[in-house]
């Protein structure tokens, strides 16, 4: 990863162009403190709280489609960086880190626990020292169902139709209607349409 000095834009440019970035950047720290403020809000909510837990979340995304539910507790980096479509479900414990854009597409389900982590780190480790980062985008496709436990890693791409078994770890693109099981994931069928 390289780590250019001479570049003029911001760390916030810099990291939502997927380049290498400082986090602890003081504009980047005041839009994860406005997420974590509207994380907790919703994660203090109780499912009597529809209403307000809907305002929330639409607060706290960049776009949520209607029908769409997502049980607290709930973990973002920004949030603003996450579309989500209409009729998704996310069981507890969804973590969303969205350095990068995490776009989730319709009727979209997901069992507890599961991570999509958008964020890169380098393998050298000066450059880790002195906290540089980066990040790359995650893509979920309609109709996709995330088992519990899943890990979807940066940079991935999952294809409509697909189903992700418990507790897989998804670190290449999968395709559109396919079933994926396992460390890392692998396809190990087709989906009948």
């Amino acid at each position: 990863m390289t780590t250019p000095t001479d570049d003029t834009r911001t760390m916030r440019e810099r990291m939502l162009a997927g380049d290498p970035y400082i986090a602890d950047d003081p504009e980047l720290v005041e839009q994860y403190a406005v997420a974590v403020d509207l994380m907790a809000a919703y994660n203090a909510t109780t499912v009597r709280q529809g209403p307000l837990r809907r305002r929330l979340l639409e607060a706290l995304l960049g776009g949520v489609g209607e029908g769409t539910e997502i049980r607290p507790p709930f973990y973002v980096d920004y949030g603003t960086h996450i579309t989500v479509g209409a009729r998704c479900f996310a069981n507890y414990g969804l973590v969303a880190l969205d350095v990068a854009p995490i776009t989730i597409g319709d009727d979209v389900q997901m069992g507890p626990n599961v991570q999509l982590l958008t964020p890169t780190h380098p393998v050298e480790p000066e450059p880790r020292r002195q906290k540089w980062e980066a990040a790359q985008p995650i893509t979920i496709g309609d109709n996709v169902w995330l088992g519990g436990g899943v890990v979807v890693c940066p940079g991935v791409t999952i294809g409509e139709n697909t189903v992700v078994g418990a507790g897989a770890v998804v670190t290449k693109d999968l395709p559109a209607g396919v079933v994926a099981v396992g460390n890392p994931a692998r396809v190990v069928r087709s989906v009948e349409g």
